[in-house]
């Protein structure tokens, strides 16, 4: 714990530094290879594997169950009907949920009873519902539409509040990179895309923005006064703001990934309970891909936009002359040196000393005490 804590201060006072900035295209070209790799992995496992929600189907419910065997579902499913896609999962305490394709009505009684004599229980444990193709079009559509919109509000809101363009599009080219490759892993992890993952992955978003808030405010505070810095150039300014929140954002990580990790490793893996797998794997993944967006992609990216603007190239070939930047402005610009002189004569008269008191309560002279 002592080795971490020196290691947040030595990070924040520049001792020790992470080369974010110096090594950006490095890291760009990694991150650009991950969200080719992201695009293509549903290409390579078939596609995303959308739950009935999406695709529209079949489903059964089937409580009071003294096993709750998936295999015993599966099998089920295999006897009675000739649908290929079927998904057994485990929902609660003695309760098992049996997805299929969209089912005619004589397949649809033939697998209730195949349920009920395989799981053993009585015909009102076994329910049925159907879900259209087009509630699941509806779906998408809206889920889609809510992305767009949450994009578009984004850009604007941090275009407004950072008073920069260049941030905003750095920002939300983090965003996208944390989506898009939480996406892929997620494809790969072959679990069902459901309406829970589509909300974990808008989850992520507010994520992603907010990690990107903390390093950008702390960039901005570093490079607000660049034209009278005589220490470092911009991108060692915005690599230090990077690093001196580093520490933050790690911490932000854990704290989320760990209630998150319970619930994906111990409920879903552990006890069983798939109810909440897909939404904590689409925030487990994206919390930390978002924390490597804000890191990798968004403060690199940010450097890059605003590294060819002249007032930025001139501090930098100042710096690199080894000339010193003008003093700024202060309240005794433009006096005469008499003028400045009277006036510090002013303030130093103001300061008078401070008569102590003795443990008798009188004033003693000797006092050297200032306000």
């Amino acid at each position: 714990m002592f080795r971490f804590a020196q290691l947040g201060s030595n990070l924040y006072t520049g001792r020790t530094s992470v080369p974010f900035i110096p090594r950006r295209r490095l890291w760009l070209s990694i991150s650009a290879l991950l969200v080719v790799l992201s695009l293509i992995a549903p290409l390579l496992v078939g596609g995303l594997k959308l739950g009935i929600d999406f695709r529209g189907g079949s489903e059964f419910t089937v409580s009071n169950t003294a096993s709750t065997d998936i295999q015993t579902g599966e099998d089920a499913v295999a006897q009675n009907t000739d649908a290929e896609q079927t998904v057994v999962t485990n929902i609660a305490a003695n309760t098992v949920r049996v997805q299929t394709e969209q089912l005619d009505d004589d397949e649809t009684l033939a697998l209730r009873d195949a349920l009920q004599q395989a799981y053993d229980v009585g015909p009102d444990d076994v329910t049925s519902t159907f879900v259209g193709p087009t509630w699941g079009q509806g779906v998408t559509r809206q889920a889609l539409w809510g992305l767009v919109v949450f994009v578009a509000l984004a850009t604007v809101g941090m275009a407004l509040y950072f008073r920069t363009v260049k941030m905003s599009l750095s920002a939300i080219a983090g965003l996208l990179f944390t989506v898009i490759t939480t996406v892929g892993i997620y494809a790969l992890s072959r679990f069902e895309v459901t309406p829970s993952a589509i909300i974990g992955f808008l989850t992520i978003l507010s994520y992603s923005l907010y990690d990107s808030v903390v390093v950008f405010d702390k960039i901005r505070e570093n490079t607000q006064d660049l034209a009278h810095n005589d220490r470092r150039t911009f991108a060692q300014e915005v690599n230090l703001a990077v690093n001196q929140t580093l520490v933050r954002s790690i911490n932000t990580s854990v704290v989320g990934i760990l209630p998150v990790g319970a619930i994906l490793f111990v409920g879903a893996m552990l006890l069983g309970a798939g109810t909440l797998q897909d939404l904590s794997l689409a925030l487990f993944i994206g919390i930390i891909m978002g924390t490597l967006g804000t890191l990798f992609v968004s403060a690199p990216i940010y450097a890059v936009l605003r590294q060819r603007e002249p007032a930025i190239r001139e501090q930098a070939e100042r710096l690199e002359r080894g000339d010193v930047p003008p003093a700024p402005a202060d309240d005794d610009a433009g006096q005469d040196p008499p003028a400045r002189s009277r006036r510090r004569e002013e303030d130093d008269a103001e300061v008078q000393p401070v008569p102590r008191m003795d443990p008798s309560g009188r004033d003693r002279p000797d006092s050297g005490a200032v306000v």
